[in-house]
């Protein structure tokens, strides 16, 4: 670390800025790595569920095996970057992330993939709050981390968005396993460029949160088990309420254990700002309304509307390319003007009409003339919220507590993808089990019948999710204050 200040201090203004400008294209590609495996799979799924002969009830776990381990391992992983340095962290996980990789593609066997797909998402929880703690470890708070953080929040939301479409053109055009062996050439140039680059953080010292990392880990796994299981197995389960009733008192254990800690994995102190807690909470609706509903718009366009794998993931094309223009164009432009809540609380209305306009799809929805513009719009709200709820996340954090801010700002946004699908899929099912007790679902034939119960599926996990933006901007109108205007003095 003292060299790197060293070069810092002694080395050229314009050898400083291109060494962090390749820092922070590692630093981007690792995060565009993890974020991309959340979503890539979504297209591949009936390619993969025919290739490997699997029931349709497994297809979910192929998604859930990531989601769970990622956000289950976040909060330990961001805790072991602070002590063992976030760049050794960042190397070795990026690492072990792109073997998982090409094991996953190379499986023959559900179990080979669940268990490749488990070691990727815990490989990410490792790399990714490495990264974002790097990224602020290289740019001080000003103007040149605003920036830094834009292009990583481009690369966050963009990158869910162009995975469904990266993953539709790599299953039609070559195999579905090439979702999975896409990461083994990003991988390989982040680990060829980032010895040479990324700055060594400082360490902490001292004692590691063993307890408290086995019962957040252990905690928030079983409580996604649990909401996941509810809608196959049924509410009443003992194996559902049994995974529930643990992870209530290992996550009740996990406070308590947190606030006697010498070293807490999680300071409590990052909870005690209303702004910061605000933006957790906004960020895990967010995210958890847009991958359920996203669940089952992949699988409307495909099914209902008989669009081929690579088709389906063009779909997606207006929402990754409004995101994108919005991140980097748009809140620049607009934070000034209107500030963080403003641009915050703007963004979660746009999205949550775009999500009231998708849940009125029917049988005779048109793509280009009824989803093309809710797509769009969600595209351009969840840009504009997520630039603000990242900066909102880590405000005021102290340098020590760098990683597991970071880490808290991933966890939530994982846990709450595989929280908020878990919650629309039951909520999905429940309206189609009562629909089914007062009227049949019939048609002139059993795929039209299946084709109307996919339509109504997508109405209501849109319907949905529009109320959970609408939570989400209650809480920020709250949690999040508007900066106090400064008087300048008189000349």
């Amino acid at each position: 670390m003292t060299g790197y200040r060293d070069s810092q201090r002694l080395g050229g203004g314009r050898d400083r800025r291109s060494t962090n400008t390749l820092a922070l294209a590692v630093v981007l590609a690792c995060q565009l790595m993890v974020v991309l495996d959340g979503t890539v799979i979504y297209a591949a799924l009936p390619h993969l569920r025919a290739d490997l002969r699997l029931a349709r009830a497994d297809l979910s776990w192929v998604q859930n095996a990531y989601m769970l381990t990622f956000g289950g391992f976040m909060l330990l992983g961001a805790r072991i970057g602070d002590i063992l340095g976030h760049r050794r962290v960042f190397l070795t996980a990026s690492a072990v992330f792109v073997l998982a990789s090409s094991a996953g593609g190379l499986t023959q066997s559900l179990h080979g993939l669940l268990i490749a797909r488990g070691l990727q998402g815990i490989a990410g929880a490792f790399a990714a709050p490495s990264a974002l703690a790097l990224l602020m470890l290289l740019f001080p708070e000003g103007a040149a981390r605003v920036r830094a953080i834009r292009l990583y929040t481009a690369v966050s939301g963009g990158g869910s968005a162009a995975g469904l479409v990266l993953g539709g053109v790599l299953t039609d055009f070559v195999s579905w396993r090439w979702v999975l062996f896409i990461n083994v050439p990003i991988g390989a140039l982040l680990l060829m460029l980032g010895p040479r680059c990324l700055p060594e953080a400082p360490r902490d010292g001292g004692h590691f949160d063993a307890m408290g990392a086995l019962t957040v880990t252990l905690g928030t796994s079983l409580l996604v088990y649990g909401l996941v299981r509810c809608v196959p197995d049924g509410a009443g389960h003992p194996g559902v309420l049994a995974s529930l009733i643990a992870a209530g008192l290992l996550l009740t254990t996990f406070v308590l254990i947190e606030k006697g800690a010498r070293q807490p994995i999680t300071p409590l102190s990052l909870f005690a700002n209303a702004q910061r807690s605000g933006a957790y909470a906004g960020r895990m609706l967010l995210i958890g309304g847009m991958l359920g509903t996203f669940f089952f718009l992949v699988q409307y366009v495909q099914e209902v509307l008989e669009f081929s794998a690579f088709r389906a993931g063009l779909a997606f094309l207006p929402l990754s390319v409004t995101q994108f223009l919005m991140v980097m164009y748009g809140v620049p432009r607009l934070m000034p003007r209107l500030g963080g809540k403003g641009l915050l609380a703007g963004g979660l209305l746009i999205a949550a009409s775009g999500m009231v306009c998708l849940s009125r799809v029917n049988a005779d929805t048109e793509f280009f003339a009824d989803l093309a513009l809710p797509i769009m719009m969600l595209g351009i709200g969840t840009g504009a919220a997520l630039v603000p709820l990242t900066t909102a996340g880590i405000a005021g954090v102290a340098p020590h507590d760098a990683g597991a801010a970071s880490g808290l700002i991933n966890a939530t946004h994982y846990i709450g993808g595989a929280l908020g699908t878990a919650v629309v899929v039951f909520i999905v099912d429940l309206t189609l089990s009562r629909a089914a007790l007062s009227r049949a679902l019939t048609g002139p034939a059993l795929e039209s019948g299946a084709k109307a119960e996919l339509t109504h599926a997508l109405s209501v996990s849109a319907a949905t999710s529009a109320a959970f933006f609408v939570l989400a901007l209650l809480i920020v109108l709250v949690t999040i204050r508007r900066p106090r205007p400064r008087t300048l003095p008189a000349p």
